[in-house]
Protein backbone atom coordinates (compact mmCIF):
# COMPACT_ATOMS: atom_id res chain seq x y z
CA UNK A 1 0.00 0.00 0.00
CA UNK A 2 1.20 3.48 -0.82
CA UNK A 3 2.27 5.72 2.34
CA UNK A 4 -0.38 8.39 1.10
CA UNK A 5 -3.02 5.89 1.54
CA UNK A 6 -1.70 3.18 3.86
CA UNK A 7 -3.87 5.15 7.03
CA UNK A 8 -6.74 6.06 5.04
CA UNK A 9 -9.87 3.30 5.36
CA UNK A 10 -10.17 0.86 2.66
CA UNK A 11 -13.03 0.93 0.60
CA UNK A 12 -14.75 4.14 1.78
CA UNK A 13 -13.96 8.00 1.46
CA UNK A 14 -12.23 9.21 4.44
CA UNK A 15 -13.79 11.81 6.22
CA UNK A 16 -11.46 15.12 7.69
CA UNK A 17 -12.25 17.21 10.23
CA UNK A 18 -14.74 19.11 8.45
CA UNK A 19 -16.76 16.26 7.77
CA UNK A 20 -16.79 15.54 10.90
CA UNK A 21 -17.86 19.08 12.74
CA UNK A 22 -20.68 18.67 10.21
CA UNK A 23 -21.76 15.75 11.56
CA UNK A 24 -21.34 16.70 15.62
CA UNK A 25 -23.30 20.03 14.86
CA UNK A 26 -26.46 18.03 12.88
CA UNK A 27 -26.29 15.66 16.09
CA UNK A 28 -26.44 18.37 18.19
CA UNK A 29 -29.22 20.50 16.44
CA UNK A 30 -31.07 16.77 16.03
CA UNK A 31 -30.80 16.50 20.25
CA UNK A 32 -32.38 19.94 20.61
CA UNK A 33 -35.15 19.38 18.44
CA UNK A 34 -35.63 15.39 20.10
CA UNK A 35 -35.84 17.69 23.64
CA UNK A 36 -38.80 20.10 22.09
CA UNK A 37 -40.09 17.22 20.97
CA UNK A 38 -39.98 15.47 24.30
CA UNK A 39 -41.00 18.44 25.68
CA UNK A 40 -44.61 18.67 23.70
CA UNK A 41 -43.04 22.03 22.53
CA UNK A 42 -43.34 21.06 19.10
CA UNK A 43 -45.89 18.66 17.91
CA UNK A 44 -45.88 15.63 15.55
CA UNK A 45 -46.38 17.40 12.31
CA UNK A 46 -43.87 19.88 13.04
CA UNK A 47 -41.63 17.48 14.34
CA UNK A 48 -42.15 14.72 11.60
CA UNK A 49 -40.07 16.74 8.87
CA UNK A 50 -37.42 17.29 10.87
CA UNK A 51 -37.13 13.47 12.26
CA UNK A 52 -37.29 12.27 8.50
CA UNK A 53 -34.26 14.44 7.14
CA UNK A 54 -32.43 12.22 10.11
CA UNK A 55 -33.25 8.78 9.10
CA UNK A 56 -36.38 7.92 11.92
CA UNK A 57 -40.16 6.68 11.19
CA UNK A 58 -42.45 6.21 13.08
CA UNK A 59 -43.70 2.33 12.54
CA UNK A 60 -46.67 0.14 14.16
CA UNK A 61 -44.64 -0.39 17.69
CA UNK A 62 -41.87 1.86 18.16
CA UNK A 63 -39.50 4.25 16.09
CA UNK A 64 -37.16 2.93 13.29
CA UNK A 65 -34.24 4.54 12.46
CA UNK A 66 -32.07 3.81 9.13
CA UNK A 67 -28.29 4.16 9.33
CA UNK A 68 -27.05 5.24 6.32
CA UNK A 69 -24.17 3.26 4.39
CA UNK A 70 -23.03 5.63 1.81
CA UNK A 71 -22.84 3.14 -1.56
CA UNK A 72 -22.93 0.03 0.76
CA UNK A 73 -19.56 0.44 1.85
CA UNK A 74 -18.07 0.36 5.47
CA UNK A 75 -15.23 -0.56 7.76
CA UNK A 76 -14.71 -3.09 10.39
CA UNK A 77 -15.22 -0.23 13.22
CA UNK A 78 -18.31 1.07 11.94
CA UNK A 79 -19.87 -2.70 11.82
CA UNK A 80 -18.78 -3.07 15.94
CA UNK A 81 -20.50 0.31 16.04
CA UNK A 82 -23.63 -0.77 14.58
CA UNK A 83 -23.46 -4.34 16.81
CA UNK A 84 -23.09 -1.54 19.89
CA UNK A 85 -26.07 -0.11 18.94
CA UNK A 86 -28.16 -3.07 18.72
CA UNK A 87 -27.18 -4.23 22.09
CA UNK A 88 -27.22 -1.00 23.66
CA UNK A 89 -30.30 0.32 22.42
CA UNK A 90 -32.28 -2.20 20.23
CA UNK A 91 -33.27 -5.56 20.83
CA UNK A 92 -29.63 -7.26 19.56
CA UNK A 93 -30.02 -6.89 16.00
CA UNK A 94 -30.16 -4.77 13.03
CA UNK A 95 -31.61 -5.56 9.59
CA UNK A 96 -29.99 -5.04 5.95
CA UNK A 97 -32.25 -3.26 3.25
CA UNK A 98 -32.20 -3.30 -0.33
CA UNK A 99 -30.76 0.48 -0.25
CA UNK A 100 -27.34 -0.90 1.56
CA UNK A 101 -28.61 0.93 4.78
CA UNK A 102 -29.19 -1.10 8.00
CA UNK A 103 -32.35 -0.62 9.62
CA UNK A 104 -33.15 -0.36 13.66
CA UNK A 105 -36.55 -1.52 14.21
CA UNK A 106 -37.28 -0.99 18.46
CA UNK A 107 -35.69 2.21 18.81
CA UNK A 108 -37.05 4.94 21.59
CA UNK A 109 -37.22 8.61 20.68
CA UNK A 110 -35.30 9.54 23.44
CA UNK A 111 -31.99 7.39 22.60
CA UNK A 112 -32.02 8.39 19.04
CA UNK A 113 -29.11 11.66 19.16
CA UNK A 114 -27.19 9.17 21.75
CA UNK A 115 -27.21 6.76 18.58
CA UNK A 116 -26.38 9.58 15.83
CA UNK A 117 -23.80 10.36 18.15
CA UNK A 118 -22.19 6.91 18.37
CA UNK A 119 -22.47 6.58 14.59
CA UNK A 120 -20.92 10.17 14.29
CA UNK A 121 -18.10 8.63 16.08
CA UNK A 122 -17.29 6.34 13.51
CA UNK A 123 -18.04 8.50 10.69
CA UNK A 124 -21.44 7.50 10.19
CA UNK A 125 -25.08 9.18 10.18
CA UNK A 126 -28.30 9.27 9.34
CA UNK A 127 -29.06 12.16 6.85
CA UNK A 128 -31.11 12.00 4.09
CA UNK A 129 -32.09 7.98 4.45
CA UNK A 130 -35.88 9.27 4.34
CA UNK A 131 -37.85 12.40 3.38
CA UNK A 132 -38.41 13.37 -0.15
CA UNK A 133 -35.10 14.13 -0.84
CA UNK A 134 -32.12 12.07 -3.30
CA UNK A 135 -31.67 9.28 -1.00
CA UNK A 136 -28.64 7.15 -0.14
CA UNK A 137 -26.78 6.50 -3.56
CA UNK A 138 -26.11 2.72 -4.32
CA UNK A 139 -23.42 0.84 -6.30
CA UNK A 140 -22.39 -2.27 -7.27
CA UNK A 141 -21.31 -4.67 -4.35
CA UNK A 142 -18.34 -5.70 -6.20
CA UNK A 143 -16.95 -2.61 -7.47
CA UNK A 144 -12.85 -1.79 -7.50
CA UNK A 145 -12.76 -5.98 -7.13
CA UNK A 146 -14.74 -7.23 -9.98
CA UNK A 147 -13.18 -9.03 -13.03
CA UNK A 148 -15.72 -7.78 -15.18
CA UNK A 149 -15.46 -4.70 -13.88
CA UNK A 150 -14.67 -1.84 -16.37
CA UNK A 151 -14.63 1.29 -13.92
CA UNK A 152 -14.76 2.05 -9.67
CA UNK A 153 -18.15 3.68 -9.67
CA UNK A 154 -17.30 4.41 -5.72
CA UNK A 155 -15.36 7.74 -6.78
CA UNK A 156 -18.55 9.16 -8.70
CA UNK A 157 -20.91 7.75 -5.87
CA UNK A 158 -18.81 9.70 -3.50
CA UNK A 159 -19.15 12.88 -5.68
CA UNK A 160 -23.00 12.69 -6.06
CA UNK A 161 -23.46 12.01 -2.21
CA UNK A 162 -21.21 15.19 -1.33
CA UNK A 163 -23.04 16.89 -4.25
CA UNK A 164 -26.78 16.02 -3.01
CA UNK A 165 -26.59 16.00 0.79
CA UNK A 166 -28.28 18.73 1.99
CA UNK A 167 -28.56 20.28 -1.30
CA UNK A 168 -30.54 23.58 -1.07
CA UNK A 169 -32.69 22.98 -4.45
CA UNK A 170 -33.55 19.57 -3.48
CA UNK A 171 -34.18 18.86 0.54
CA UNK A 172 -38.11 18.68 -0.41
CA UNK A 173 -38.85 17.29 -3.58
CA UNK A 174 -41.82 16.27 -4.51
CA UNK A 175 -41.42 12.53 -3.65
CA UNK A 176 -38.37 10.64 -2.62
CA UNK A 177 -35.47 10.13 -4.92
CA UNK A 178 -32.78 7.37 -5.89
CA UNK A 179 -29.63 6.98 -7.78
CA UNK A 180 -27.25 3.89 -8.55
CA UNK A 181 -24.60 3.50 -10.40
CA UNK A 182 -22.35 0.57 -11.68
CA UNK A 183 -19.40 0.79 -14.00
CA UNK A 184 -19.43 -3.63 -14.77
CA UNK A 185 -21.67 -4.19 -18.30
CA UNK A 186 -23.24 -6.46 -16.03
CA UNK A 187 -25.90 -4.77 -14.15
CA UNK A 188 -25.44 -4.91 -10.46
CA UNK A 189 -27.38 -2.03 -9.31
CA UNK A 190 -31.10 -2.63 -10.88
CA UNK A 191 -30.21 0.58 -12.47
CA UNK A 192 -33.21 0.93 -14.57
CA UNK A 193 -35.52 0.36 -11.70
CA UNK A 194 -34.10 3.53 -10.45
CA UNK A 195 -35.04 7.26 -10.93
CA UNK A 196 -31.15 7.94 -12.20
CA UNK A 197 -29.70 4.79 -13.07
CA UNK A 198 -26.00 5.35 -14.31
CA UNK A 199 -23.43 3.20 -16.06
CA UNK A 200 -19.82 3.97 -16.15
CA UNK A 201 -17.42 2.40 -18.39
CA UNK A 202 -14.12 4.44 -19.99
CA UNK A 203 -14.41 7.29 -22.69
CA UNK A 204 -11.82 9.33 -24.70
CA UNK A 205 -8.23 9.94 -23.30
CA UNK A 206 -9.58 7.16 -20.37
CA UNK A 207 -11.70 9.84 -18.51
CA UNK A 208 -15.50 8.38 -17.86
CA UNK A 209 -18.56 8.38 -19.63
CA UNK A 210 -22.16 7.60 -18.61
CA UNK A 211 -25.20 6.38 -20.16
CA UNK A 212 -28.10 7.95 -18.06
CA UNK A 213 -31.47 6.16 -17.30
CA UNK A 214 -34.21 8.00 -16.14
CA UNK A 215 -37.44 7.33 -14.81
CA UNK A 216 -37.69 3.98 -13.72
CA UNK A 217 -38.65 2.49 -10.14
CA UNK A 218 -40.93 -0.11 -8.84
CA UNK A 219 -44.62 0.92 -6.11
CA UNK A 220 -47.45 1.23 -7.19
CA UNK A 221 -46.97 1.64 -11.07
CA UNK A 222 -43.76 -0.06 -11.62
CA UNK A 223 -41.94 1.25 -14.89
CA UNK A 224 -38.62 0.57 -16.59
CA UNK A 225 -36.52 3.23 -17.29
CA UNK A 226 -35.45 4.69 -20.56
CA UNK A 227 -32.07 5.91 -22.03
CA UNK A 228 -32.04 9.66 -21.61
CA UNK A 229 -28.13 9.80 -22.64
CA UNK A 230 -25.59 8.26 -23.85
CA UNK A 231 -21.85 8.93 -23.10
CA UNK A 232 -22.66 11.95 -20.76
CA UNK A 233 -18.82 13.44 -20.10
CA UNK A 234 -17.51 12.86 -16.90
CA UNK A 235 -17.25 16.89 -17.01
CA UNK A 236 -20.65 17.22 -16.96
CA UNK A 237 -22.09 14.30 -14.57
CA UNK A 238 -22.92 16.76 -11.56
CA UNK A 239 -24.56 19.18 -14.78
CA UNK A 240 -26.51 16.72 -16.19
CA UNK A 241 -27.73 14.91 -13.16
CA UNK A 242 -28.83 18.66 -11.42
CA UNK A 243 -30.80 19.51 -14.76
CA UNK A 244 -32.98 16.51 -14.80
CA UNK A 245 -33.56 16.85 -10.88
CA UNK A 246 -34.58 20.25 -11.36
CA UNK A 247 -36.80 19.52 -14.20
CA UNK A 248 -38.44 16.89 -11.98
CA UNK A 249 -38.82 19.39 -9.39
CA UNK A 250 -40.25 21.85 -11.07
CA UNK A 251 -42.77 19.76 -12.84
CA UNK A 252 -43.48 16.75 -10.67
CA UNK A 253 -46.43 16.57 -9.51
CA UNK A 254 -47.01 17.04 -5.34
CA UNK A 255 -51.28 16.79 -5.60
CA UNK A 256 -51.07 12.86 -5.72
CA UNK A 257 -47.68 11.51 -3.46
CA UNK A 258 -48.91 8.02 -5.74
CA UNK A 259 -48.14 10.06 -9.11
CA UNK A 260 -45.23 12.28 -7.42
CA UNK A 261 -42.09 10.36 -8.66
CA UNK A 262 -40.41 10.47 -11.70
CA UNK A 263 -40.63 7.97 -13.36
CA UNK A 264 -44.80 9.51 -13.57
CA UNK A 265 -43.80 12.63 -14.95
CA UNK A 266 -41.40 10.97 -17.52
CA UNK A 267 -44.53 8.72 -18.96
CA UNK A 268 -46.72 11.87 -18.48
CA UNK A 269 -44.33 14.39 -20.54
CA UNK A 270 -43.12 11.30 -22.92
CA UNK A 271 -39.64 10.53 -22.87
CA UNK A 272 -38.88 13.44 -26.01
CA UNK A 273 -40.34 16.21 -24.44
CA UNK A 274 -38.84 15.33 -21.00
CA UNK A 275 -35.09 15.39 -22.51
CA UNK A 276 -35.95 18.47 -24.36
CA UNK A 277 -36.60 20.12 -20.48
CA UNK A 278 -33.47 18.68 -19.26
CA UNK A 279 -31.65 20.06 -22.66
CA UNK A 280 -32.87 23.11 -21.97
CA UNK A 281 -32.05 23.44 -18.23
CA UNK A 282 -28.49 21.95 -18.81
CA UNK A 283 -28.16 24.85 -21.59
CA UNK A 284 -29.00 27.57 -19.29
CA UNK A 285 -26.68 26.34 -16.38
CA UNK A 286 -23.18 28.01 -15.87
CA UNK A 287 -21.57 24.58 -16.93
CA UNK A 288 -18.17 25.61 -15.42
CA UNK A 289 -19.32 25.68 -11.76
CA UNK A 290 -20.58 22.33 -12.45
CA UNK A 291 -17.29 21.23 -14.28
CA UNK A 292 -15.78 17.94 -12.37
CA UNK A 293 -12.31 18.50 -13.36
CA UNK A 294 -9.74 15.86 -13.16
CA UNK A 295 -8.01 17.06 -10.01
CA UNK A 296 -11.54 17.02 -8.36
CA UNK A 297 -11.97 13.56 -9.14
CA UNK A 298 -8.42 12.36 -8.61
CA UNK A 299 -8.65 14.56 -4.88
CA UNK A 300 -11.74 12.20 -4.15
CA UNK A 301 -10.24 9.02 -5.11
CA UNK A 302 -7.11 9.98 -3.11
CA UNK A 303 -9.16 9.82 0.12
CA UNK A 304 -9.99 5.89 -0.58
CA UNK A 305 -7.29 3.57 0.76
CA UNK A 306 -6.12 0.87 -1.89
CA UNK A 307 -6.08 -2.68 -0.47
CA UNK A 308 -2.17 -4.13 -1.08
CA UNK A 309 -3.31 -7.39 -3.22
CA UNK A 310 -0.60 -9.44 -2.64
CA UNK A 311 -0.93 -13.32 -2.68
CA UNK A 312 1.31 -16.58 -3.04
CA UNK A 313 1.67 -17.79 -6.86
CA UNK A 314 0.26 -21.08 -6.09
CA UNK A 315 -2.68 -19.46 -4.53
CA UNK A 316 -5.47 -20.29 -6.65
CA UNK A 317 -4.20 -24.08 -6.96
CA UNK A 318 -3.71 -24.47 -3.19
CA UNK A 319 -7.80 -23.29 -3.14
CA UNK A 320 -8.67 -25.92 -6.34
CA UNK A 321 -6.60 -28.51 -3.32
CA UNK A 322 -9.10 -27.49 -0.79
CA UNK A 323 -12.15 -27.35 -2.96
CA UNK A 324 -11.24 -31.27 -4.26
CA UNK A 325 -10.94 -32.45 -0.76
CA UNK A 326 -14.04 -30.61 0.54
CA UNK A 327 -17.40 -31.11 -1.53
CA UNK A 328 -19.30 -28.94 1.34
CA UNK A 329 -16.88 -26.58 1.35
CA UNK A 330 -16.64 -26.59 -3.10
CA UNK A 331 -20.59 -25.84 -3.10
CA UNK A 332 -20.20 -22.96 -1.05
CA UNK A 333 -17.58 -21.78 -2.88
CA UNK A 334 -19.74 -22.39 -6.40
CA UNK A 335 -22.09 -20.03 -4.83
CA UNK A 336 -20.76 -17.51 -2.54
CA UNK A 337 -17.73 -16.44 -4.31
CA UNK A 338 -17.07 -14.06 -6.97
CA UNK A 339 -14.42 -13.38 -9.32
CA UNK A 340 -11.78 -10.76 -8.62
CA UNK A 341 -9.43 -8.70 -10.91
CA UNK A 342 -6.54 -9.96 -9.29
CA UNK A 343 -5.79 -13.97 -9.86
CA UNK A 344 -5.11 -14.61 -6.58
CA UNK A 345 -8.28 -13.16 -4.92
CA UNK A 346 -11.75 -13.73 -4.62
CA UNK A 347 -14.63 -11.65 -3.70
CA UNK A 348 -17.01 -13.43 -0.68
CA UNK A 349 -20.48 -13.20 -0.46
CA UNK A 350 -22.03 -13.94 3.22
CA UNK A 351 -25.37 -15.15 3.05
CA UNK A 352 -27.64 -13.34 5.67
CA UNK A 353 -30.20 -15.85 4.57
CA UNK A 354 -29.82 -18.95 6.91
CA UNK A 355 -32.27 -21.76 6.30
CA UNK A 356 -35.65 -20.91 8.27
CA UNK A 357 -34.14 -17.01 9.00
CA UNK A 358 -35.57 -13.51 8.67
CA UNK A 359 -33.66 -12.37 5.28
CA UNK A 360 -31.37 -9.09 6.54
CA UNK A 361 -31.64 -9.69 10.00
CA UNK A 362 -28.02 -9.74 11.58
CA UNK A 363 -27.59 -10.12 14.97
CA UNK A 364 -24.96 -7.76 17.09
CA UNK A 365 -22.82 -10.83 17.57
CA UNK A 366 -22.89 -11.92 14.19
CA UNK A 367 -21.98 -8.15 13.44
CA UNK A 368 -18.82 -8.38 15.63
CA UNK A 369 -18.17 -11.52 13.88
CA UNK A 370 -17.96 -10.13 10.33
CA UNK A 371 -16.07 -7.17 11.69
CA UNK A 372 -13.43 -9.69 12.93
CA UNK A 373 -13.63 -11.50 9.52
CA UNK A 374 -12.93 -8.32 7.98
CA UNK A 375 -9.90 -7.01 9.85
CA UNK A 376 -8.40 -10.87 9.49
CA UNK A 377 -9.16 -11.42 5.63
CA UNK A 378 -10.26 -8.11 3.66
CA UNK A 379 -8.40 -5.48 5.13
CA UNK A 380 -11.12 -4.26 7.50
CA UNK A 381 -13.41 -3.39 4.72
CA UNK A 382 -17.01 -4.80 3.87
CA UNK A 383 -20.16 -4.35 1.59
CA UNK A 384 -23.78 -4.44 1.54
CA UNK A 385 -25.50 -5.80 -1.16
CA UNK A 386 -28.94 -4.39 -2.28
CA UNK A 387 -30.06 -8.38 -1.97
CA UNK A 388 -29.63 -7.96 1.87
CA UNK A 389 -26.21 -9.31 2.14
CA UNK A 390 -22.68 -9.09 2.88
CA UNK A 391 -19.49 -8.94 0.77
CA UNK A 392 -15.88 -9.27 2.03
CA UNK A 393 -14.45 -7.99 -1.37
CA UNK A 394 -10.41 -9.23 -1.24
CA UNK A 395 -9.97 -12.62 0.13
CA UNK A 396 -6.76 -14.40 -0.71
CA UNK A 397 -7.74 -17.65 -2.05
CA UNK A 398 -5.48 -19.81 -0.11
CA UNK A 399 -7.39 -18.63 2.78
CA UNK A 400 -10.58 -18.82 2.05
CA UNK A 401 -11.58 -22.44 3.95
CA UNK A 402 -9.96 -20.87 6.94
CA UNK A 403 -12.39 -18.23 6.59
CA UNK A 404 -15.55 -20.37 5.16
CA UNK A 405 -14.90 -22.75 8.65
CA UNK A 406 -15.02 -19.25 10.98
CA UNK A 407 -18.10 -18.32 9.11
CA UNK A 408 -19.76 -22.11 9.54
CA UNK A 409 -19.20 -21.65 13.13
CA UNK A 410 -21.31 -18.47 13.34
CA UNK A 411 -23.92 -19.57 11.31
CA UNK A 412 -22.92 -17.53 8.23
CA UNK A 413 -21.96 -19.72 6.44
CA UNK A 414 -25.38 -21.00 3.97
CA UNK A 415 -24.47 -21.78 -0.01
CA UNK A 416 -27.10 -20.07 -1.15
CA UNK A 417 -26.26 -16.90 -2.96
CA UNK A 418 -28.46 -16.38 -5.79
CA UNK A 419 -30.51 -19.71 -5.50
CA UNK A 420 -33.96 -20.27 -4.16
CA UNK A 421 -32.85 -19.52 -0.53
CA UNK A 422 -31.92 -16.19 -1.15
CA UNK A 423 -34.68 -14.78 -0.63
CA UNK A 424 -35.25 -10.28 -0.82
CA UNK A 425 -37.79 -9.40 1.53
CA UNK A 426 -39.45 -6.09 3.71
CA UNK A 427 -40.35 -6.19 7.40
CA UNK A 428 -43.95 -6.59 5.80
CA UNK A 429 -46.41 -6.07 9.01
CA UNK A 430 -44.95 -7.28 11.76
CA UNK A 431 -42.61 -3.44 11.67
CA UNK A 432 -44.79 -1.56 8.65
CA UNK A 433 -47.49 0.81 9.35
CA UNK A 434 -48.11 0.70 5.56
CA UNK A 435 -47.68 -2.95 5.32
CA UNK A 436 -50.81 -4.95 4.57
CA UNK A 437 -49.36 -8.70 5.11
CA UNK A 438 -46.19 -10.16 6.80
CA UNK A 439 -43.12 -10.83 4.53
CA UNK A 440 -41.21 -12.01 6.99
CA UNK A 441 -42.82 -15.58 8.01
CA UNK A 442 -43.73 -16.56 4.60
CA UNK A 443 -39.93 -16.15 3.41
CA UNK A 444 -39.15 -18.57 6.48
CA UNK A 445 -41.17 -20.98 5.48
CA UNK A 446 -40.06 -20.75 1.79
CA UNK A 447 -36.40 -20.59 3.08
CA UNK A 448 -37.02 -23.99 5.56
CA UNK A 449 -39.03 -25.47 2.75
CA UNK A 450 -36.15 -25.72 0.44
CA UNK A 451 -33.13 -25.79 2.54
CA UNK A 452 -31.71 -28.44 1.47
CA UNK A 453 -28.10 -27.47 -0.19
CA UNK A 454 -28.36 -30.24 -3.07
CA UNK A 455 -32.06 -29.41 -3.81
CA UNK A 456 -31.15 -25.52 -4.04
CA UNK A 457 -28.23 -26.13 -6.61
CA UNK A 458 -30.51 -28.33 -9.22
CA UNK A 459 -32.91 -25.54 -9.27
CA UNK A 460 -30.11 -23.42 -10.23
CA UNK A 461 -30.51 -19.52 -9.99
CA UNK A 462 -33.92 -18.08 -9.00
CA UNK A 463 -34.53 -15.00 -6.59
CA UNK A 464 -37.77 -15.11 -4.56
CA UNK A 465 -38.80 -11.40 -4.05
CA UNK A 466 -41.56 -10.43 -1.48
CA UNK A 467 -43.14 -7.37 -0.51
CA UNK A 468 -45.62 -6.39 2.48
CA UNK A 469 -47.59 -3.66 0.63
CA UNK A 470 -47.90 -2.25 -3.22
CA UNK A 471 -44.92 0.20 -2.21
CA UNK A 472 -42.54 -2.70 -3.38
CA UNK A 473 -39.77 -2.26 -0.82
CA UNK A 474 -38.79 -6.09 -1.54
CA UNK A 475 -38.70 -5.40 -5.06
CA UNK A 476 -41.21 -8.21 -5.50
CA UNK A 477 -41.99 -7.00 -9.40
CA UNK A 478 -38.22 -7.69 -10.09
CA UNK A 479 -38.20 -11.11 -8.69
CA UNK A 480 -38.25 -14.01 -10.88
CA UNK A 481 -41.26 -14.81 -8.14
CA UNK A 482 -42.47 -11.91 -6.99
CA UNK A 483 -44.63 -12.51 -4.25
CA UNK A 484 -47.01 -9.16 -3.14
CA UNK A 485 -48.86 -9.22 0.09
CA UNK A 486 -52.69 -7.82 0.13
CA UNK A 487 -55.26 -7.40 2.63
CA UNK A 488 -58.65 -9.29 1.33
CA UNK A 489 -61.28 -8.35 4.00
CA UNK A 490 -59.11 -8.39 6.95
CA UNK A 491 -56.95 -11.43 6.30
CA UNK A 492 -53.53 -11.43 4.50
CA UNK A 493 -53.52 -13.11 0.97
CA UNK A 494 -50.60 -12.94 -1.40
CA UNK A 495 -50.79 -12.10 -5.13
CA UNK A 496 -47.17 -14.00 -7.48
CA UNK A 497 -45.55 -11.94 -9.94
CA UNK A 498 -43.30 -13.91 -12.51
CA UNK A 499 -40.87 -13.22 -15.19
CA UNK A 500 -39.02 -10.19 -13.31
CA UNK A 501 -35.33 -9.29 -13.48
CA UNK A 502 -33.41 -6.52 -12.57
CA UNK A 503 -30.52 -7.56 -14.69
CA UNK A 504 -29.21 -6.55 -18.01
CA UNK A 505 -32.49 -8.58 -19.27
CA UNK A 506 -34.94 -6.34 -16.99
CA UNK A 507 -38.79 -7.03 -17.17
CA UNK A 508 -41.41 -6.60 -14.83
CA UNK A 509 -42.96 -9.82 -13.42
CA UNK A 510 -46.15 -9.92 -14.41
CA UNK A 511 -49.32 -11.11 -12.40
CA UNK A 512 -50.25 -14.64 -12.84
CA UNK A 513 -53.35 -15.09 -10.94
CA UNK A 514 -55.97 -14.50 -8.00
CA UNK A 515 -53.72 -14.29 -4.61
CA UNK A 516 -53.62 -17.10 -2.23
CA UNK A 517 -53.97 -17.48 1.41
CA UNK A 518 -50.28 -17.95 3.17
CA UNK A 519 -49.58 -21.43 3.64
CA UNK A 520 -50.82 -22.29 0.16
CA UNK A 521 -48.41 -19.85 -1.35
CA UNK A 522 -45.72 -21.75 -0.20
CA UNK A 523 -47.41 -24.62 -1.91
CA UNK A 524 -47.96 -23.25 -4.76
CA UNK A 525 -44.36 -22.53 -5.08
CA UNK A 526 -43.25 -25.81 -4.36
CA UNK A 527 -45.54 -27.22 -7.21
CA UNK A 528 -44.63 -24.02 -9.45
CA UNK A 529 -40.78 -24.84 -8.90
CA UNK A 530 -41.62 -28.56 -9.40
CA UNK A 531 -43.21 -27.66 -12.80
CA UNK A 532 -40.13 -25.89 -13.86
CA UNK A 533 -37.99 -28.52 -13.02
CA UNK A 534 -40.03 -31.08 -15.59
CA UNK A 535 -40.27 -28.34 -18.29
CA UNK A 536 -36.58 -27.14 -18.27
CA UNK A 537 -34.37 -27.91 -21.04
CA UNK A 538 -30.63 -28.93 -19.96
CA UNK A 539 -28.87 -26.60 -18.03
CA UNK A 540 -32.16 -24.04 -18.87
CA UNK A 541 -32.47 -21.21 -16.11
CA UNK A 542 -35.81 -20.68 -14.66
CA UNK A 543 -36.51 -17.17 -15.88
CA UNK A 544 -35.65 -18.39 -19.46
CA UNK A 545 -37.69 -21.64 -19.12
CA UNK A 546 -40.04 -19.17 -18.16
CA UNK A 547 -39.75 -16.83 -20.86
CA UNK A 548 -39.81 -19.71 -23.52
CA UNK A 549 -42.96 -21.44 -22.45
CA UNK A 550 -44.95 -18.06 -21.21
CA UNK A 551 -47.37 -18.11 -18.25
CA UNK A 552 -50.09 -20.84 -18.87
CA UNK A 553 -47.63 -24.20 -17.97
CA UNK A 554 -47.31 -22.61 -14.25
CA UNK A 555 -49.75 -21.04 -13.85
CA UNK A 556 -52.02 -24.88 -13.87
CA UNK A 557 -49.28 -25.92 -11.59
CA UNK A 558 -50.05 -22.78 -9.00
CA UNK A 559 -53.33 -23.73 -9.09
CA UNK A 560 -53.78 -27.04 -8.87
CA UNK A 561 -56.42 -28.48 -6.64
CA UNK A 562 -55.20 -29.76 -3.72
Amino acid sequence: MSANTASLPVGRYAYDQVDRTFLSQRVAQFREQVNRRIAGHLTEDEFKPLRLMNGLYLQLHAYMLRVAIPYGMLGADQMRALAQIARTYDRDYGHFTTRQNMQFNWIRLEDTPDILERLADVDMHAIQTSGNCIRNVTCDEFAGAAADELLDPRIHAEILRQWSTLHPEFTFLPRKFKIAISGSPHDRVAARFHDIGLVARPGPQGRPVFDVFVGGGLGRTPIIGVLLRDNLPEEDLVAYLEAIVRVYNAYGRRDNMYKARIKILVQALGVEAFREKVDAEFALMNRADYRLDPAIVDGIRARFGIPALEAPADAADRLAADRKADAAFDRWVRTNTHPHRHPGFTSVVISIKPDGGIPGDVTADQMDVIADLADGWSFGEIRVTHMQNVVLGHVRKDRLRELWLKLVAAGLGTPNIGLVGDIIACPGLDYCSLANARSIPIAQKLSARFANAELQERIGKLHINISGCINACGHHHAGHIGILGVDKRGEEFFQLTLGGSASNDVAIGQIIGPALPEDETVDAIARLIDAYLVLRTEGEQFIDTYRRLGAASFKDAVYAPA
